[in-house]
């Protein structure tokens, strides 16, 4: 008797098992753009990460605001980047539409949204197609048209034809050079050595042909008239010394001011010690912008 109930315990600890291991299948087939590592309880805040980074990057932030039972992170890797599984065809709109739904399923009420780089990007085209599903919106050093910023007046047409350009000049280049180039652009977004490293490390582990893509349709997109569209009270953190040599502070301020033009009520700030990945630069700055603008 004693060794038939034991069985039955068994068997059943494996039905069980099985069925976890199903509904974690099934919520990752969900969303097969992005993973999701979720911490804390409380209100939700769904970090984006930029091109070819992990949402390790969002480390110090979940730190700062999801250990206290204020806040719940939700916090992405793309997919694609940094060791998650690439998905056939175009990333960011399935990442919006995917993002769109994970919202609705967890019946998340107007979640805060803090995007870094392209995670930005993302967070602005959701916030404009999805006005009513996002609370408060964070861009950390993102803009509606990356790809105008030297010539302010280019066409989409236009954007596009050079976005093209671009993903064919990336994919024609040799992995060393690939490599170099990689490291060459995070030296100019990055100060120090060990985060230098640290985003290198994750964007060795991402698909290169992800990245192109994924980069190609950035540069090639323009949402300066879209983002008149969002709703949600929007905080842009922008950085400009890494462009000193080329240009002041004033004169880079002016292309976030003019960018975001159609976007009443937003909020720009400049940092004056971060280059672009600023949750590495100066966190403190940024929290204390982001604490501000939530509370």
């Amino acid at each position: 008797m004693q060794r038939s109930l034991i069985k039955r315990i068994a068997a059943i600890s494996s039905s069980l098992a099985l069925a976890f291991a199903a509904t974690a299948a099934s919520a990752a087939d969900a969303h097969p753009a992005f993973k999701v590592d979720v911490t804390g309880t409380g209100a939700p805040i769904i970090l984006i990460p930029g091109l070819a980074s992990s949402g390790a990057v969002w480390d110090g932030t979940v730190a700062h605001y999801c250990g206290g039972g204020k806040h719940q992170c939700h916090v992405l890797t793309l997919a694609g980047f940094a060791g998650v599984p690439a998905i056939p065809g175009a990333l960011l709109p399935a990442v919006e539409r995917q993002l769109s739904d994970y919202i609705a399923a967890n019946k998340f009420d107007r979640p805060v949204v803090i995007g870094h780089s392209l995670g930005g990007f993302v967070g602005m085209k959701l916030a404009a197609d999805h006005p009513e599903q996002v609370g408060r919106l964070v861009i950390v050093d993102s803009l509606p048209a990356l790809g105008a910023t030297q010539v302010p007046s280019i066409t989409s047409a236009q954007l596009k034809e050079m976005a093209a350009g671009m993903r064919t000049a990336m994919k024609s280049q040799d992995a060393a050079s690939a490599e170099a180039g990689q490291l060459r652009t995070l030296r100019s977004m990055i100060t120090k050595q060990e985060d230098i490293d640290r985003a290198l490390a994750q964007g060795k582990q991402s698909d290169r042909d992800t990245v192109i893509d994924a980069m190609a349709e950035l540069m090639g997109s323009d949402l300066r008239e879209d983002v008149g569209r969002i709703k949600a009270p929007t905080l842009v953190l922008g950085t400009w010394i890494a462009y000193k040599d080329y240009a002041p502070k004033a004169a880079i301020a002016s292309v976030y001011t003019t960018q975001y033009a159609k976007l009443a009520g937003a909020r720009i700030e400049m940092a004056d010690n971060a280059r672009h990945f600023i949750m590495y630069d100066d966190p403190a700055w940024m929290y204390d912008r982001i604490d501000n603008f939530l509370n």
